[in-house]
Formats: structure tokens, sequence, C-alpha cells
């Protein structure tokens, strides 16, 4: 008697949560197909300088699951790549998975021949668009799989020509089409991850209309070496280091006319990018507006670690409003503490802008359950189990814990109806 052989486990979102689910499910044996919509995996989290508390860049542990992703025949990657549809069987999900053309095949060697043919600028997503980079060139230094994505829509058909003949191996294919196909899987772990609130909404906190106002996850990439400015925290308007840095923690968060939630690592963010100021200048003053400091756990250590630091001020305040006189940002704050509304001019102002699930607006099928802010919840009696930020807002280590139990609740989900 033959055994039926099982279906495979779909994770949805390569990210952090996703890259751990799928490996931790694969290593029990089951096959997994990985899905991500960017033509390499990691997803935000690469685009930080450092994790907090330990402070190590993200590249370390993302190497390391790539080398375990590299050695594991069960599971199958597709990037550029997402779900479009979906629709509930006996066994568990049928998904339409829709692929992006393949301008740039498998057998890329990125020995970057392509790329220095290439004159067409583009914004660089990886840098959220603060700089630009070659219409055809490898993601990020971090890049897995190692080859080079080609925007193929913003070059004309006489330079993709020129760079198509400048691949001796014949890798870069400018008539490439997408592709679908639908496969049948036996459980979901939805992890598509977050995106960062606007910061063009956040128009009485200058967000958008002043320049040397950004958010935090513009700040991540302007401390970054692989970032904009080669790692140097200059203010966007003069490209010269500020003097004193204001961060506004809940910009937009718990805030009824933004998100009405708190993200739970804002406060930490924050605190971990004031070291980032003060470890390159040493002289700013760096100021922290909060409502409430939040840093649950053994994170209490580093926040009163980083208060200690000489020239780093944590006020409780609410920021009202700010606005450009004359060349000058200033802040309209609510002093808690000394009860009076104070003014402050700081050269560079930091947006803790909080993370939005990026299921929020999707209706696809797959997502069942979701609370009032977006964020899917496990839905076990249709196969459905969620992990990281798409569940909740979380840091990077409660993002692989969770990533973890979710890959064990969709095995069980996949073996009770197999």
């Amino acid at each position: 008697m033959s055994e039926t052989k099982a279906s495979p486990l779909l994770v949805i979102g390569a990210g952090i949560a996703g890259v751990t689910a799928a490996l931790e499910a694969a290593e029990t044996g089951s096959e997994v197909v990985l899905v991500e919509r960017e033509p390499a995996i990691g997803g935000r989290v690469l685009r930080n300088k450092n994790y907090f508390p330990k402070l190590c860049p993200p590249s370390c542990g993302m190497e390391i699951n790539t080398r375990r992703l590299e050695r594991n025949p069960r599971i199958r990657v597709l990037t550029s790549s997402q779900v479009t549809a979906a629709e509930k069987t006996n066994g568990g999900w049928a998904v339409t998975i829709s692929t992006d053309p393949a301008y740039v095949k498998d057998n890329c060697t990125a020995c970057g021949d392509c790329e220095k043919v290439c004159d067409t600028l583009v914004p660089d997503p990886h840098n959220i668009e603060l700089s630009e980079v070659k219409a055809i060139r490898l993601p990020h230094l971090a890049a897995w799989p190692v080859r080079f994505h080609f925007d193929r829509d913003a070059v004309g058909d006489d330079e993709a020509q020129k760079i198509a003949e400048a691949c001796t191996i014949g890798a870069v294919d400018i008539d490439a089409a997408a592709t679908t196909e639908t496969i049948e899987v036996g459980a979901v772990v939805v992890a598509t991850g977050w995106h960062p609130y606007p910061i063009e909404k956040l128009e009485e906190l200058g967000g958008g209309k002043i320049q040397d106002v950004i958010a935090n996850v513009h700040m991540e990439r302007l401390a970054s070496e692989t970032g904009p400015t080669g790692g140097k925290i200059v203010c966007p308007s003069t490209n010269e280091p500020p003097k004193s840095v204001a961060f506004v923690q809940c910009a937009g968060s718990r805030d009824v006319n933004h998100l009405n939630y708190c993200s739970g690592i804002c406060c930490l963010a924050s605190l971990k990018q004031a070291t980032y100021v003060k470890e390159q200048l040493p002289d700013a003053e760096v100021t922290m507006y909060y409502i409430d400091r939040r840093a649950p756990g053994r994170n209490e250590d580093f926040l009163l670690k980083v208060a200690e630091i000489e020239g780093v001020n944590l006020v409780k305040g609410k920021v009202g409003r700010i606005e450009e006189q004359n060349g000058k940002i200033k802040l309209h704050v609510e002093d808690v503490e000394n009860v009076k509304i104070i003014e402050v001019e700081p050269d560079l102002v930091v947006l803790a802008t909080g993370m939005v699930p990026n299921a929020a607006d999707d209706d696809l099928a797959i997502f069942t359950r979701k609370d009032d802010e977006g964020f899917v919840l496990d839905d076990l009696d249709s196969g459905v189990t969620v992990a990281g930020v798409a569940r909740r807002p979380e840091d990077v280590a409660a993002s692989v814990r969770d990533a973890t139990g979710a890959a064990a609740r969709a095995v069980i989900a996949a073996g009770g109806r197999a």
C-alpha cells in the first residue's frame, strides 16, 4: 500500500519571520514553498543598520539562514512572486502564484558586466528611495539569491539590448514574460510583514513638508554604511551633520487620526538610533520626546544604558506641532513633568512612525481572519497560521520565536487534515 504524498506548506513572505518559519517546517521533514514579492529575501530586517539590544548587524543572522536555505532541498523559494488568488479545498488551499518576468535568469553569476553598460538610474527601493541605483544591479550587498535584478520597464529597447549583449553567458532575457502557476498546499503561514506609516500623512509634524524631518526608517538607512550617505548622519537639506537631533515618539501612533495602537518597538528603535548619533557625533545633543517609555523585559536594561549617555535627554512630553520658520525647525512640545509648553529648534527631527501590516488592505481569501487594525489572526480550522508583524507589532527576536511556533502549528494543521 503506497503512502499519499503530503501537500507542501506555503509560507507567504520571506522576511525574517517567513524565512524562519520555512526553515523550521522544512527541518521537521515538510515540503515548503516560500513566496517573496521582492527579488531577494530578508525583507525590512536587512534595511536596519543594527539589531537591538546587542547592536549587531542583521546580515550576520540572515547569512546563516541563507546557508540553511541553500542546503535544504525541501524548500522551494520563489522571489519576485506573489499569491494572487486562493481557494479553500478539502485538503488545504489551491493558490495561484504570479511571478514577475525573469529578465535575469538563474544562471546569473553577479559579475556586474551588465551593470557597467547600463546608463539608466532608478530610485533604490533598498534605500527607501533616498538614492538612485542602476536599472540592473544586485538588489543589495546581502541579497539572496545572488542574482541581478533588472527594472526592464525603466530602460529603452536599445539600451536593454546593449545590456543583454554585455552578458556573455546569456543570463539577461529582455523579452521575458510573467508566469503563473497554481499549487495545492496543506497549510499556510502568513508572514507578509509590514510597512512604515507614511510620513506624508503626518503633516502636523512636518512629514513630507520639511526636508529635515525624516522617519525612523530613513535614519536607519542614513546610519548604515551601505546607505545613501555611506553611513554619515546628515541633515538632508545641507548634507551637514546635525548638532542637535530630536526623536519624536508615537508619531501617528496611539492616535485616533492615524494608528490607534502602539507599535511596541518604536521607543527601543529611537534609543538604538540615539546611540548611532552619539557614536558618530559625540558632541551632538539628542533629545527623545515620549508619552511613555516602553521597553519591556530585558530591554529595560538597554533603555537605562542609553539614558545614562551624556548628551542624551529623555523628556516626557507630547510634540503637538512641528513647523519651519526662517529656515529653522520649531517643535511645540507639551512638557508634561514641568506642566508647560516649550519650543525647541533641533537641526534634525526623526519621527518614530509605526508599523502597518501589509495585509491590512489585502482581501485575499487566505486572510480569513483579521483584527480591526488589519493584523491577521490564526485560523487553524482553515489551515492558516500567522508569524511576525503580520500578527502583531514586534521586534526581530520576537518575530523569530513567533515564526517557530507558526511553523509548528502549520505542520500540525496540515497533518490533521491529511
